[in-house]
């Protein structure tokens, strides 16, 4: 079982190595080059890189916005999230770099594939970060620091970790309106941001960030505590009893959001091999009172 866990571990680093990279090949060679913009910290990175004339690359801005951000998720998000995710960050920037700067690939003036065509590049820039995005989040990390950050604030200022995230990028398009002083990039990148956020729903097979996790369990307590460790949120447990057996069980509810579905997974199975975990998709989640433990 542990061997199978540690080939489990590099086969999620080997994948969230070549997602890092196909994101790299999604923003150099189709939005970049035409100077269309990627969502969240991506995009973010990108408009800076403009702002300081290239003087100090996309590469680096990734880096310095991305990395603080998933620290400061570390204690909400979990070790191994944060680690995966720095994996990813640093991949995407080095393969950036090496694409525009070390491989004979000329991305200064137009795609290498799309051209100038501003449609085709934001349709597949979009899709092909798309990709990188979704496989790094369905193999347990994050590529952008603007999803953690929604994670940590959203909740906090009363609105969904989605209407977080698309606020941000709505404020940043905005911004790049204004400092281009032309409003058809923005837009165009409004399609790429679209296009990016289908395909990562269709990579992560979920159309919503938060999920609800029902178990069924001979170990409720320890299980619980070990969850309300992990998470720091609400647990309802309630006593079941199997149809066909007659068997009395443990049921617990718990919500978390789709980047703790893997610890969440792994937390309960090294407690009770046996245990039963159904998850669902979540669309809203409302409460007045404050989560109890």
């Amino acid at each position: 079982m542990k061997r199978m866990f540690e080939r489990m571990h590099i086969i999620n680093v080997l994948l969230i190595l070549v997602a890092g990279i196909i994101n790299a090949i999604g923003v150099t060679m189709f939005l970049a080059p035409v100077s269309l913009y990627d969502s969240g910290i991506s995009g973010t990175s990108m408009l800076l890189g403009e702002l300081t004339e290239g003087k100090v690359s996309l590469s680096v801005f990734l880096i310095i916005l991305n990395i603080p951000l998933f620290i400061l998720g570390l204690r909400r998000q979990g070790r191994k999230f944060t680690i995966y995710s720095a994996i990813a960050v640093v991949t995407y920037s080095a393969a950036a770099y090496l694409i525009t700067d070390v491989l004979p690939v000329d991305v200064s003036f137009a795609s290498p594939l799309a051209k100038q065509d501003l449609f085709l590049c934001a349709i597949f820039g979009g899709i092909i970060s798309g990709i990188g995005s979704g496989l790094t989040i369905r193999f347990g990390g994050a590529i952008d620091g603007i999803e953690v950050l929604s994670v940590l604030f959203a909740k906090r200022i009363g609105i969904s970790v989605g209407t977080f995230v698309m606020i941000y990028n709505v404020i940043l398009y905005i911004i790049c309106g204004i400092a281009s002083n032309s409003w058809i990039l923005p837009l165009y990148s409004i399609v790429t941001y679209a296009a990016a956020s289908k395909t990562i729903d269709f990579i992560v097979e979920g159309l919503n960030k938060v999920k609800a996790a029902t178990i069924i369990t001979e170990n409720p307590n320890v299980i619980c505590e070990e969850l309300s460790r992990a998470f720091g949120t609400g647990i309802t447990v309630s006593e079941v009893r199997g149809y066909y057996s007659g068997n009395s069980r443990t049921m617990i509810y718990i919500i978390i959001n789709r980047f703790q579905v893997s610890m969440m997974r792994d937390i309960v199975h090294a407690l009770d091999k046996k245990a039963f975990i159904a998850i669902n998709d979540i669309a809203d989640v409302f409460s007045n009172t404050p989560s109890t433990k």
